[in-house]
């Protein structure tokens, strides 16, 4: 049983090969089956209902019922389309996922890389963020691209999803290497582009940065800020729109070309505000169902374990 999902054991394989056939069902047959879960999900097995319902009455209280009902049931609909667009990931070709992922500005990303040698991506659980590292399509060739993630607590699930982000050629870094992982690319010389998904709840004890945003005291990851000043590096926030089903537009917009010469906290200011612009712009496509606000400002906290139970991370 030790080996099941490290090694290569019989759930991962039975894990692989029940998502893998999936992977070949055509696009409009895939959107058919997110109808049908988004039925089961939002109708019959009410997957975090009180979790999302208290997230929108909180961050929007000045809409009512009828007004936060929309954006749940968008929510959704689009969280079922996530799940069968990442699915789709394992086979999907680099022309196709050129036509549903665009990106509108890479060559403001090309230009930081050259200049400094690296940049590093924030980002949020926002559309999908699964698709980004097909980035590395639009990069300059020999520009490496990384996605920085939390190890799950199922051996099988954490081996599908690496398996996932490692498409495009992308390099997925668990997050206690980051920094390592990141000076060894200075060392040696190599461009990288990393993405940071910010809004994840961190442990408490980790950090202590808090601002308000989605009308809520919200607890702020710091690491890559903290990685940008200590190595000089250029940060960029990427706004991706929802422009229809399975089409997707990303725009990048600075935030600093380099780091190290900004106030203390103004980088992750600077990304909080970014994200709650697009959020706000159409709320239905942001990740609900994570307790996102779990902390209160005040309120005593034990320290998180290293691994995480979901796989919404």
């Amino acid at each position: 049983m030790e080996e099941d999902g490290k090694k290569g054991g019989i759930g991962y394989r039975l894990l692989y090969g029940i998502v893998y056939l999936h992977a070949l069902l055509p696009f409009r047959v895939l959107y058919i089956l997110s109808d049908i879960l988004y039925l089961l999900a939002y109708h019959v097995v009410r997957y975090r209902r009180k979790v999302v319902r208290k997230n929108l009455a909180n961050a929007f209280p000045e809409k009512t019922g009828k007004g936060r009902q929309a954006i749940e049931r968008k929510f959704y609909r689009h969280l079922c389309d996530y799940f069968v667009e990442t699915i789709k990931t394992l086979r999907i070709s680099d022309a196709e996922i050129r036509k549903r992922m665009k990106f509108e500005n890479p060559e403001m990303v090309n230009r930081l890389v050259k200049e400094s040698g690296s940049c590093l991506l924030s980002l949020g659980h926002y559309a999908n963020w699964e698709w980004v590292p097909s980035i590395g399509l639009y990069l300059t060739e020999g520009v490496n691209t990384g996605l920085i993630y939390k190890q799950l607590s199922s051996d099988a699930f954490d081996r599908l999803f690496l398996k996932i982000r490692s498409r495009f050629n992308s390099l997925p870094i668990e997050k206690r290497r980051t920094y390592r992982t990141m000076v060894k690319a200075r060392d040696e010389k190599l461009p990288v582009v990393v993405g940071f998904l910010l809004d994840q709840r961190p442990p408490r004890h980790v950090t202590e940065y808090w601002t308000r945003f989605l009308n809520q005291d919200t607890l702020i990851e710091t690491g890559l800020e903290r990685i940008a000043r200590s190595l000089t590096l250029p940060v960029v926030y990427l706004d991706i729109k929802k422009v229809k089903r399975g089409r997707y537009v990303g725009r990048f917009f600075v935030i600093t070309p380099d780091a190290s010469i900004e106030p203390k906290y103004a980088v992750t200011e600077r990304y909080a505000r970014k994200l709650e612009s697009t959020i706000l712009n159409e709320p239905g496509y942001y990740l609900w169902s994570h307790d996102r606000w779990k902390f209160t400002k005040f309120a005593p906290v034990e320290p998180e374990s290293d691994k995480t139970v979901t796989c919404e991370s």
